[in-house]
This record gives C-alpha cells, sequence and structure tokens, in this order.
C-alpha cells in the first residue's frame, strides 16, 4: 500500500475543535476514494460508502427532507447491515458533483455534528450539476494531488529518516555524497517518467516494467478525455480536448513554452479557445503558470490572465501524449534538444504544484531574458531556473543583478549542490520538492 501524506491531513481534521465536514478535491484517480476508504477502515468500526456514480439510485437518501435523522434513517433501509452509530461511523459520500442535494445536505451534518462525514469528488469545480444551496461555511477543504517524488521514495524503500537526511543537506547547503547524489537522480528519472498517479506508481513498483506503466498512463489518459466528452458543454468538447492534446507539443516540442493557441489548430485564436483552457481549469484538469509583468509582491497583482503556461496536473498523463520511447531516454539519461529542457521544466512544476504553490514566470522585454518559475513564500519572491544539464544560469543571474531586493533564487540542475554565487543557490533537480 502506498503511504501518502494526505492522510496526515485527515488525521488532523478528525481532530479539529469544530470539525465541519470535509471535501478532499482534486484531478481524476489521484487516489482520493482509495485514501479516504482505507482511512475509515483503520479508524472506524463501520464506514458507509456511497458512490453516486455506481450507486445513481442512493440520490434517493437525499430527494426528501434533508435533516439528519431523515437521511440516517433512508441509509439504514438501504443498508441494512450497517448500524451507523455516531462516533463510530464514517459517512463518505464520492463522486458527490453527480448529486446536487448530497453537496447542500453537507450543511446539516455539519450543524448536526454527530457523524463524521467526507466527501469526494473530482470535478467540483464544473457547474453542470450545481447545488440548490452550497453549504458554504459548512465545509472545510482538502485538496489531493498525485504522488509527489518524496512518496514515490516511500514507495521505492527510502526510508523517512534517509530522505531527512537529504532534507540535512539541503538546508546545510553543503554537497552530497557522490554515490546519494547519483542514486538520487537515478530515482527522480524514474520518477519522471512515471509520475504520481497511485495506480502508475504502484505498478511501477511491483513489476519496475515501463510497459505496463505505459499501458496504465495511456488508459488514465483515455479516462481524462472522456471526462472532456461526458462533461464539458456541447460547444466546449472538441475545443477543449484540442487544447489538452496540444499540450505535449506546447510544452515539449518548442523552445518557447507559453501557450499558444496556433499550436491547437492552424489560425487558432484566443478568442475562440480561452473558455476551453477556463473549462480545463476548473475541471482540475490542467494547472496554469502565469506571466507576471513586474516582480513584487503580491504577484498575483502582475499576473497576466492571457499569457501561461498549461501543464497536465500530473505528468503522467503528459507522457501518455508521447511515444512510449520518451520513458526510455528520460530513463538513461539520453535526451536532447528542446524535449530535455521541457521534461524538467514540467517536472518542477508539477512538484511545485503539488506543493501548492500558486506559480507564475517573467520575461525582460528588453533583454528577452525569462525567468522558467516565480513562486512566493513567507512573503518572499523566489525566482527559479531550471537546467536538464548544470550549465550557467544567466537568466537568473541578470535577474538577481536587476532586483537586490530580492534575497536569494535558485538553480536546480542535473548536478550536486553548489556554493551560493551572486545569491543563487545550485541544487539537485530532486530537491525542488525540498522547497
Amino acid at each position: 500500500m502506498l503511504k501518502r501524506k494526505v492522510t496526515d491531513d485527515i488525521k488532523k481534521w478528525i481532530g479539529s475543535k469544530e470539525k465541519k465536514c470535509l471535501i478532499v478535491q482534486g484531478a481524476r484517480q489521484t487516489g482520493k476514494t482509495y485514501i479516504i476508504e482505507r482511512f475509515a477502515e483503520e479508524n472506524y468500526e463501520e464506514l458507509v460508502e456511497i458512490n453516486f456514480k455506481q450507486m445513481p439510485s442512493a440520490m434517493d437518501i437525499f430527494a426528501g427532507d434533508l435533516t439528519v435523522d431523515n437521511m440516517i434513517l433512508s441509509m439504514r433501509f438501504r443498508f441494512p447491515e450497517k448500524k451507523i452509530i455516531p462516533g463510530k461511523t464514517m459517512i463518505f459520500l464520492d463522486e458527490i458533483q453527480e448529486c446536487r442535494e448530497a453537496i447542500t445536505s453537507l450543511k446539516f451534518w455539519a450543524i448536526d455534528n454527530r457523524f463524521d462525514v467526507i466527501a469526494s469528488g473530482s470535478l467540483l469545480g464544473i457547474d453542470y450539476k450545481r447545488a440548490s444551496s452550497y453549504p458554504v461555511g459548512y465545509v472545510d477543504y482538502l485538496r489531493m494531488f498525485g504522488l509527489d517524488f518524496e512518496e514515490f521514495l516511500w514507495g521505492m524503500g527510502i526510508s523517512e529518516d534517509m530522505i531527512g537526511s537529504l532534507c540535512g543537506y539541503f538546508h546545510s547547503k553543503t554537497v552530497i555524497p557522490e554515490a546519494i547524489h547519483s542514486q538520487m537522480m537515478s530515482y527522480y528519472r524514474q520518477y519522471v517518467a512515471t509520475d504520481g498517479m497511485p495506480e502508475v506508481v504502484q505498478r511501477y513498483e511491483d513489476t519496475k516494467d515501463f510497459r505496463e506503466v505505459d499501458r496504465i498512463q495511456r488508459s488514465l489518459l483515455q479516462g481524462y478525455l472522456y471526462d472532456i466528452a461526458h462533461y464539458a458543454t456541447a460547444e466546449e468538447k472538441v475545443k477543449a480536448e484540442k487544447c489538452y492534446l496540444s499540450l505535449a507539443k506546447q510544452l515539449l516540442d518548442k523552445e518557447n513554452h507559453k501557450f499558444q493557441y496556433k499550436e491547437v489548430e492552424h489560425g487558432g485564436r484566443a478568442q475562440k479557445y480561452f473558455s476551453s483552457i477556463e473549462w480545463l481549469l476548473r475541471a482540475d484538469i490542467v494547472h496554469l503558470c502565469k506571466l507576471v509583468t513586474d516582480v513584487r509582491f503580491d504577484l498575483d497583482d502582475y499576473a497576466r490572465d492571457d499569457f501561461f503556461r498549461a501543464y497536465t496536473t500530473d505528468l503522467s498523463l503528459l507522457m501518455a501524449m508521447k511515444d512510449f520511447s520518451l520513458k526510455q531516454h528520460i530513463v538513461e539519461n539520453t535526451m536532447a534538444g528542446n524535449t530535455k529542457g521541457g521534461i524538467f521544466e514540467c517536472a518542477a512544476a508539477d512538484a511545485l504544484y503539488k506543493k501548492g504553490y500558486p506559480l507564475y514566470f517573467y520575461k525582460n522585454e528588453t533583454t528577452k531574458k525569462e525567468i522558467d518559475v516565480i513562486i512566493q513564500k513567507d512573503g518572499n519572491i523566489l525566482p527559479i531556473e531550471i537546467k536538464s544539464g548544470n550549465t550557467r544560469a544567466s537568466s537568473l543571474k541578470s535577474f538577481m543583478k536587476n532586483h537586490k531586493d530580492i534575497c536569494f533564487g535558485y538553480k536546480f540542475a542535473d548536478g550536486n549542490i553548489g556554493e551560493s554565487e551572486d545569491r543563487i543557490l545550485t541544487l539537485p533537480l530532486y530537491m525542488i520538492g525540498f522547497i
């Protein structure tokens, strides 16, 4: 069983004094259902689970009065083998986006407060079944992503103590012993080729067979395309799919990774396709890295909505858009050209997205020098340059020279920890998740 950090977040929710209902959000196939089921098995005597896609007739439970006593009575008739006891039973409403009245009911579960109720769904950001009354103020939210690199290492048998020692090198800025560093780069390349979808990582852990990995990645991609076809409006279906399938070309086949509508179709324009990007964003199918016109706090005040890079919410989906040979090139470190730079930029964006950072980038219109990623941490601006090799970070060096108020920047490269120069700290690619 893959260990996930989100389990600790659910434990914190259980222990909170003013516990509301919990909505676990996130893209499809990130392991939401599995983690909640395992948590319930380990912490409750009983689980009442309703998956509204699998059991649409269960919507009748929420068709009448939404009092807790009435809903519990309906559940007992529906599941006569369940006792449904306060404090001992968890109620799990899965794929809740399919039942708008179940969403509304979360308010009344929270007010009653006798039962622990967790809801989950993959497409809660779209409006195709809007709740009649959304339970604002009565729910806590927890966003779940695919596995990050640390969780991948746990799956590979690397202990928390060993990872803690790596963090020690990160904080002390001392060179990592070469035997450790080379092994970590090997693990990181394996992770980039598989990335974070739990089913993919589990299969790789079990078989070490990248053809099995590839088969599952392609199956997951087809599932995402099905969601677009099933849930997008008739006007958006084809356009959203075209935008999504263009991401491999946008990110890996060209030097400039800005999303360009002409790569979706010849002569494509924002007027036609921007609404499709917005739909993909709300559906948790893509995330964006926006251009900022100035590098000051708060970066969002300077972000341009019309100038961005678009990334898949997990690198597994991007891998499935390319030929199988890409995985071999990644693992064997034989990539070259735009693809090599693009894949490690995507991996860096993936790592920071899974840490919850909004992503930005900056381009100096005079010099045309570009900073790959900029984030905000504790009120500070952190510029980041990603190097698939270990070449000089000329853009970051120029940027730091012109922004004396920024304390330091990061260069993540295919190399060991290097000494700070011009307020720039060089770190191995796999350490980006330690920020």
